[in-house]
């Protein structure tokens, strides 16, 4: 328990640099608190105690301003930072460590049944405001920006920008520590096809003004 205890901490003491000191994440930190009344609350929900689950799982909302229903499966290393606003379904699935920020929701669309919730896999970043909403999942080492609404399926080492979210690859190499943390400097999957589409109206233009040339000689 300790130990389980110890590694949560020192997750969050390895990517939040104004963590001062593992007292302060686990007396302060209201990310830190709701993650272990989850972990109260789902041993209650697993054990046929929904009420019991639910009550406790109310507790922390009201104390720390984060959602998590008993229901949802989260693995080892969960960190929400700040936390107020966050809300997490009750089929929601979460791997290992995630970074979760303020106003975030893994909800759903009203339209399913049975699993209505995103599954986040292992080193998932969710930004700032971010909604992801519907039964799909995101692949490992992913980022979603901050603001994105994101409805379909995100690939493994991807990033989702937007409104409605479009996806950006990220050559398959998982970012760097530093950048994971980074829900703004994001590549634009807008400004990339405008890029693109600039770049073949050039050639284009190189070619109209190669075949005039070939036609007055």
């Amino acid at each position: 328990m300790f130990k389980k205890l110890k590694a949560e901490i020192d997750s969050i003491m390895e990517r939040d640099p104004a963590a001062r000191s593992r007292a302060e994440v686990y007396f302060l930190y209201s990310g830190f608190k709701a993650v272990r009344s989850y972990r109260r609350a789902n041993w209650f929900y697993r054990h046929n105690m929904k009420f019991v689950a639910r009550f406790i799982s109310q507790r922390a909302r009201h104390k720390t301003g984060i959602e998590i229903h008993p229901g949802a499966v989260i693995g080892r290393g969960l960190f929400i930072d700040h936390g107020m606003g966050v809300v997490i379904g009750e089929t929601a699935e979460i791997g290992d460590n995630c970074t979760i920020y303020q106003n975030v929701t893994l909800g759903g669309t009203g339209k399913d049944v049975g699993k209505r919730h995103p599954t986040l896999g292992n080193n998932v970043l969710v930004g700032s405001g971010a909604k992801v909403l519907g039964p799909f999942r995101v692949g490992d080492n992913a980022r979603i920006a901050a603001g994105a609404v994101v409805l379909s399926e995100v690939p493994e080492n991807a990033t989702a920008v937007g409104v409605p979210a479009k996806i950006v690859r990220v050559n398959g190499v998982k970012p760097t520590a530093c950048s994971e943390l980074d829900q703004i400097h994001v590549t634009d999957p807008v400004e990339q096809k405008i890029a693109q589409l600039e770049c073949e109206i050039e050639q284009l233009r190189d070619a109209v003004i190669q075949l005039s040339n070939k036609e007055r000689k």
